[in-house]
């Protein structure tokens, strides 16, 4: 019987491996003011009829479907002998190709590329920037194929910086599909310098020109590092790249396992801004643990075709989001009221938004795909974001676990068990349910009180009852009940128009709606500063005037001036023995 057995899996492995197929590719970039990258798909070993390749919909760590699909041109495909097969798109991201059985196919296609972003690619005379998903297709059912990656650069082009291994010039191998989009490549002139921290090459490819000195970011990208892998109890990379693109459009970052794509003003590199660009930094370094490798289920390997759920992003975005200003604390770079006075401005900004009271944080995580990338003039009112309320979240959890254990067990503690039994031990990911009983058998408790309160519903976190164990007492210094129409303006073409209406307000309740143009107060023409001094001089309960034209039609709407409470929650120490020794430890005192 075992003898048989083991014949059978023996012919099993035997049929498997002789089906399986290899994948290679070569990147081209010709005419880099066309903008468009040329891409080679060279398809061996093949046993099948039929073959399906695919273009990926979205970028993971960026959870919006892109339609990929929709850059993709002149896709062809010919044998070993250049003879043309049949092929048909098949959906909107799918071509079928008819092999007839030859050994080896090569797919032939353009990409346009001229949206520079963390999440797209980029091409014209100055350089080629390449996020993976947005620019290789992958053969339907099997993803898991190592190969080779052969890059052309354009003739101008003198420099390759990705996290890819290079073979050989210009050839550069991967284990599967997830690891070649995975590996962000930047093509063109770009500086590069390095720093080594924690026991790990850090490569840095500066694109563009910027006000940057090269010692100081050795030297400050350096102490983040070894901050986030003191948290994590060890680093998982040989070598790191980060790519960073010095331009003129709003910051941002992309995380990857062994490197990241970060954006910024060129002229960050100074001042509050540089502070910015740290976190930034800290950002994104911290999901190679967070998100990279302790993950969601969902989370990796991934599904390309379409929406990849789950209710956690408050952790994946949110602990990343406290963990890159505490790192920032902890390397020095702020003192203690600088971080407070972060914190509370998080706290501040999530517990005034609307959409705080509606949308639980959980669902925001669940429903990024439809609603974090896709705000409309209503959002305030409806939805809060993972990335600041999960933040909350994980500072009170911090809070909590610290008091508990009186600063002998931290969140860095519970986060190291999940790295150590979701990836280390087995890299599976976790779900939502064996998020919740981790944090419970770290804990040993029910915490269904917190889940039920702060992650699935939306009840004002309880600040005194985490704080005080930090020996700080919070008090709310709100304004209470102030005059407020409830709208924000915007000039556009030289009208003053309404942007925001804020749900429950006084515009709402006498029928201002945005897109409204406001032509008069009290019959008195105004311009953003008239209207913003005769507003601010209504008290509740003042009645006045407000000519408005929409679509072209002017009216006229009588309003009766509203209220609106903010809330500004605000700290004092009020320490003894034991609190004080836990907020040293949490803020750790002895960094100046």
């Amino acid at each position: 019987m075992k003898k048989s057995i083991f014949l059978l899996l023996g012919f099993i492995y035997f049929s498997l491996a002789s089906y399986a197929v290899n994948v290679d590719y070569t990147l081209g970039m010709s005419h880099p003011n066309s903008h468009y990258f040329e891409v080679d798909m060279e398809i061996s070993d093949l046993k099948e009829k039929w073959i399906t390749v695919k273009m990926p919909v979205w970028a993971p760590g960026s959870y919006l479907v892109r339609e990929f699909a929709k850059s993709v041109n002149q896709v062809k495909a010919v044998d070993e002998m250049g003879n043309k097969l049949n092929i048909k798109k098949v959906n909107k991201n799918s071509w079928r190709i008819e092999t007839k059985v030859v050994k080896k196919v090569k797919i032939s296609y353009e990409v346009y590329a001229f949206e520079l972003s963390v999440r797209t690619s980029f091409l014209d005379d100055s350089h080629g920037y390449v996020n993976g998903t947005s620019m290789f297709m992958y053969m339907e059912n099997n993803k898991d194929i190592a190969g080779e990656l052969t890059i052309k650069p354009y003739t101008s082009f003198s420099k390759i910086s990705t996290a890819l291994k290079l073979k050989d010039n210009y050839v550069y191998t991967f284990e599967d599909y997830d690891q070649l989009v995975d590996s962000p490549i930047e093509i063109g002139n770009q500086s590069e310098f390095h720093f080594e921290a924690a026991g790990v090459d850090h490569t840095v490819a500066m694109y563009g020109e910027g006000n940057y000195d090269i010692p100081t970011l050795q030297r400050d990208m350096a102490k983040i590092v070894e901050a986030e892998t003191i948290i994590m109890g060890e680093n998982p990379n040989k070598e790191y790249l980060f790519i960073v693109h010095n331009i003129t459009v709003p910051s941002g970052g992309l995380e990857h396992k062994s490197s990241t794509t970060l954006q910024v003003n060129r002229w960050t590199y100074e001042g509050d801004a540089y502070l910015g660009f740290l976190s930034l930094v800290a950002h994104e370094y911290f999901h190679l643990w967070n998100v990279k490798r302790m993950r969601p289920k969902t989370l990796g390997p991934f599904d390309y075709d379409s929406e990849n759920y789950t209710d956690l992003l408050w952790v994946m975005e949110g602990f990343t989001s406290y963990y890159d200003e505490l790192a920032l604390r902890r390397a020095g770079f702020y003192s203690q009221e600088d971080y407070m006075g972060k914190l509370f401005g998080t706290i501040n900004y999530v517990e005034n938004q609307l959409g705080n009271r509606v949308q639980p944080v959980a669902h925001a995580s669940f429903d990024a795909w439809i609603k974090a990338y896709r705000s409309n003039e209503n959002s305030v009112n409806t939805t809060i974001s993972y990335y600041s309320k999960g933040q909350i979240l994980a500072a009170m959890l911090d809070l909590y676990i610290i008091q508990k254990f009186k600063a002998e067990k931290t969140l860095d503690d519970f986060l190291r068990m999940l790295y150590a039994n979701f990836y280390k031990k087995s890299d599976v990911g976790y779900t939502e349910e064996e998020f919740q009983s981790s944090l419970e058998s770290f804990l040993d408790e029910d915490m269904d009180w917190f889940f039920d309160q702060y992650v699935y519903g939306t009840k004002i976190v309880d600040y005194k009852k985490f704080f005080k164990g930090v020996g700080l007492d919070i008090i709310d210094n709100g304004t209470g009940p102030a005059p407020a129409l409830g709208i924000k303006t915007k000039n556009a073409d030289g009208k003053l128009v309404i942007t925001t209406v804020y749900a429950g307000s006084a515009a709402e309740q006498y029928g201002l709606s945005v897109n409204d143009e406001i032509v008069a107060f009290e019959g008195y023409r105004v311009d953003q500063s008239d209207f913003n001094k005769f507003v601010g001089s209504q008290l509740s309960g003042d009645k006045f005037d407000l000519l408005i034209s929409r679509d072209n039609i002017l009216i006229t709407y009588e309003i009766t001036m509203g209220e609106l409470q903010r809330l500004k929650y605000v700290y004092k120490k009020n320490f003894n023995a034991t609190t004080e020794k836990q907020f040293n430890h949490w803020l750790r005192v002895d960094v100046k």
